[in-house]
């Protein structure tokens, strides 16, 4: 995982996210799942990108399946990104840097 990149739990995501003073885009994966791993190095990319506006997370549903179910992920990958709590846009599967940049761009500051 980058260096940008934090690992978060049913236990740490209030703290982490939910009361984040930065916007922060989580993903939800898993180590079976192909597309997540498809989708890691475009994450990294994005965290890189935006580091100091954005916090990027990642939320592994098999290890953190309350999390996972209190947001409905049904499938995987997914990203949420959060800001002062509330969830402002998802993205399900795998989809290129550009369109995570232009749908999370507006909420960043």
């Amino acid at each position: 995982m980058a260096a940008n990149v934090i690992e978060v739990t049913d236990a740490s995501f209030e703290s982490e996210v939910l009361s984040s003073n930065t916007p922060v885009l989580v993903d939800f994966w898993a180590v079976w799942c192909a597309p997540c791993k498809m989708l890691a190095p475009t994450v990294e990319a994005v965290a890189t990108d935006k580091s100091g506006s954005l916090k990027v997370a990642k939320l592994n549903v098999d290890d953190n399946p309350s999390t996972a179910a209190r947001y409905s992920i049904k499938g995987i990958p997914t990203l949420i990104l959060y800001k002062e709590g509330q969830e402002k846009e998802r993205i399900v599967g795998v989809t290129s840097k550009e369109n995570i940049l232009s749908a999370i761009g507006p909420h960043l500051g």
